[in-house]
C-alpha cells in the first residue's frame, strides 16, 4: 500500500513519509498547537509577581507556577501537583483514549505542527520527499536538504534555550548568553547539548519516541477498554471494503479501500487495523477519510471517535465505572491540595525550645524558657518582622536574631520567653507565636513552655 511505502534515509532506519494532512479537524488542531505553542515559549519569559510564569528548577528545588513559589519546604505540595497532573492524564486517556498525544503533547505539536509542516514547504508532499531522497546527491538535493537541517537546528537552538529558561530561570539564561562564555561554560555545553538532542529527536527520531520510548504510549493498553473513545474505523459500516467501479452497483461496505488513512498517518499505522499502540489520535485519518466520503456521497465518520462497544454493538457512548473511579480520586486528591495550598504561608516559622535547658527563675520572680526559631521565607520579597507571643502579657527577650527576613531565604533567632508565674497553671503551657508584617500576621506556631506552677 502507498501509505506504508518507506525509504531508508540512513542505515537501519527507515523514514515515514506521512501525506500532507488537510480539513477541519486539522485546522482546528493547528490553532490548539498555535496557543500552546505561545504559551510554551511565553512562560519562562513572561514576568507575574516578580517571578517567571512558570519555573521547574530542579537543580535548586524551587518551582513557580503563576506566582505561586514552592520551595524546598513545599516539596511535598509540588508532588502532590504531580500527581493530579498524572491522575488527569490517566482520568483523560480512560475516557478520550491518547487524545492528549496527538492534541497537546510537545512532541507532536512540534514534530507535526513545526518540523514538518517546513518539511513539506521545502521538499514538498510525501511522494516529493520520496524523489528527493531517492536521488542521487545534486545541486537542488544538497541545497533543500542544507537549507532544511539549517532551519531544525535553529528552531532546535530556540528550543533548547527555551527548555532551559524552565529549568534555570531566564534570568540565568540571560546571564550565560550575554556574559563571557569562560564564566558561564556549564551552561553554554548544555544549551548546545540540548540542542543536538532536539535536533535529533526531530530530525531523525521523530514517532519512535511515540511509538518506542515514551512510556505513556505502553500504559495506553491498560488504561484503555471498551468504553473510551478512540479514533478507531467503524469496520460493521466500512467491510466489506472495496474499490468503487462504474457501471458496477455492487458495493458491500463504504470503505472504498482508497489508502489514504494510511497515507496520512504520521505513526504508519492502518487504522482499519483496530486499535493499536502506534496511534496517537492526531485524527488526519478521519480528515483525510472524510473528504473521500464527501466525493462518493457516503455519510462522514467512517473513521470517526468511537468507542468499541458502539463498534460492536451499536450501544451509545456511556462512561464506565472506571472512568467515574479515576475522576473520584483525581477530585478527593485536587480537593486535599487545594486545602493545603489555601493553608500555605508565606513565611513558615518553627520553634522549638533549646535542647538541654530547664526553665529559669529571674530576679524579678519571672520565669523564662530558652527556644530556638527558624523563619523561612517562601516569596521574592524582603520582610520587616516582628516576632511576638500571641499573649500580650508575655515577653520576649531577643538574644541573637535580625527583625528583616530576605526572600526565599531563613532566618534563626534565639530569644527568651518570659511569663508571669500567676498565668501559669501546669507543668506543660501551650504556647503560641505569631510573626507579623505591616501591622498582619503572615505564620502562626505554637510550642510547650515548661514550669512550675505558683
Amino acid at each position: 500500500m502507498k501509505g506504508k511505502e518507506k525509504n531508508t534515509r540512513g542505515k537501519g532506519r527507515n523514514f515515514i513519509y506521512p501525506k500532507k494532512p488537510s480539513g477541519k479537524l486539522y485546522t482546528q488542531r493547528k490553532w490548539v498547537s498555535y496557543v500552546l505553542l505561545l504559551f510554551l515559549f511565553a512562560s519562562p519569559f513572561v514576568k507575574y509577581k516578580g517571578e517567571q510564569l512558570v519555573l521547574l528548577n530542579f537543580l535548586e528545588r524551587k518551582f513557580v507556577f503563576f506566582g505561586l513559589i514552592f520551595t524546598p519546604q513545599d516539596f511535598y505540595l509540588f508532588a502532590l501537583a504531580m500527581l493530579i497532573f498524572i491522575l488527569f492524564i490517566v482520568c483523560f486517556t480512560v475516557i478520550l483514549g491518547r487524545l492528549w498525544c496527538g492534541w497537546a503533547c510537545p512532541q507532536t505539536i512540534f514534530m507535526e505542527m513545526v518540523f514538518r509542516r517546513i518539511e513539506y514547504w521545502i521538499e514538498g508532499d510525501a511522494n516529493q520527499q520520496r524523489k528527493l531522497d531517492a536521488q542521487p546527491w545534486n545541486t537542488e538535493k544538497i541545497f533543500k536538504k542544507g537549507i532544511k537541517h539549517l532551519i531544525f537546528l535553529l528552531i532546535s537552538f530556540l528550543i533548547a534555550n527555551t527548555f532551559l529558561a524552565y529549568i534555570i530561570s531566564s534570568d540565568s539564561l540571560y546571564k550565560i548568553i550575554s556574559e563571557p562564555v569562560s564564566e558561564h561554560w556549564v551552561g553554554f555545553a548544555s544549551i548546545w547539548l540540548f540542542t543536538f538532542v532536539f535536533y535529533m529527536v526531530f530530525s531523525y527520531v521523530r514517532e519512535v519516541v511515540c511509538t518506542v520510548i515514551c512510556p505513556y504510549g505502553r500504559l495506553q493498553g491498560v488504561l484503555l477498554d471498551n468504553k473510551s473513545l478512540v479514533v478507531a474505523y467503524d469496520v460493521t459500516r466500512g467491510e466489506p471494503r472495496g474499490k468503487i467501479h462504474k457501471g458496477v452497483e455492487e458495493q458491500k461496505g463504504d470503505c472504498v479501500d482508497c489508502g489514504l488513512c494510511v497515507q496520512v498517518c504520521p505513526t504508519g499505522i492502518d487504522i482499519r487495523n483496530g486499535t493499536q499502540l502506534e496511534c496517537v489520535n492526531c485524527t488526519a485519518c478521519i480528515d483525510a477519510c472524510n473528504d473521500v466520503m464527501l466525493k462518493i456521497n457516503r455519510p462522514e465518520n467512517l473513521i470517526g471517535f468511537y468507542n468499541q462497544d458502539y463498534i460492536n454493538t451499536r450501544k451509545p457512548f456511556k462512561l464506565g465505572l472506571r472512568a467515574y473511579g479515576y475522576a473520584v480520586v483525581l477530585a478527593v486528591v485536587i480537593l486535599v491540595f487545594s486545602s493545603l495550598i489555601y493553608k500555605r504561608q508565606d513565611v513558615q516559622t518553627t520553634v522549638l525550645r533549646a535542647s538541654g535547658t530547664l526553665y529559669q527563675m529571674r530576679p524579678d520572680g519571672s520565669v523564662s524558657n530558652l527556644y530556638n526559631a527558624e523563619l523561612i521565607n517562601k516569596t521574592n520579597k524582603d520582610i520587616v518582622f516582628e516576632f511576638r507571643s500571641a499573649n500580650t502579657d508575655d515577653q520576649i527577650q531577643i538574644i541573637r536574631g535580625t527583625n528583616i527576613l530576605p526572600k526565599e531565604s531563613t532566618v534563626n533567632l534565639t530569644f527568651f520567653l518570659i511569663k508571669n508565674p500567676k498565668n501559669i497553671s501546669k507543668y506543660k503551657t501551650e504556647v503560641d507565636f505569631e510573626v507579623k508584617s505591616n501591622h498582619k500576621v503572615i505564620s502562626t506556631t505554637t510550642t510547650t513552655f515548661f514550669s512550675q506552677p505558683q
